[in-house]
């Protein structure tokens, strides 16, 4: 139990700024499943159950990687993700790793799309952060 309650979280946070308007790239992050189309390294992500948009949406994302030895083999890299809020208003949503091969026991992530200059037409700030 003292070995549970000692063990720290790794945090972390990524931000980009873009000039593109903040309700064009919501629209983007917005769809869940979509991430295969803007993150090339992974192969594959579909809806596996839920409704888009809506809290409850999960997703199948996988990537494959060649790993070296003897005889080259493929390696495939997966997991299945939850949206746990998502709110179109304030253009944010986080989700939680449920279940993957990548080794992840607690994983949450929130995605946040920041108007610059007030509404966002002029470009936005997006801030991934994660525990």
């Amino acid at each position: 139990m003292a070995e549970e309650e000692t063990q720290l979280k790794w945090e972390g946070k990524a931000t980009a700024e873009v000039k593109v308007p903040a309700e064009k790239v919501w629209s983007f992050l917005e769809d869940f499943c979509n991430i295969h189309k803007w993150i090339p390294t992974v192969d594959t992500c579909y809806q596996v159950e839920g409704e888009l948009g809506q809290p409850g949406l999960v997703r199948y994302c996988a990537s494959s990687s060649t790993v070296a030895s003897d005889q080259e083999e493929m390696k495939i890299s997966w997991a299945k993700e939850k949206v746990l809020m998502i709110n179109p208003i304030e253009r944010c949503l986080s989700y939680e790793i449920m279940e993957n091969n990548v080794g992840f026991k607690s994983y949450v992530a929130t995605v946040e799309v920041l108007p610059i200059n007030g509404d966002g037409r002029d470009g936005c700030k997006i801030e991934w952060s994660f525990v």
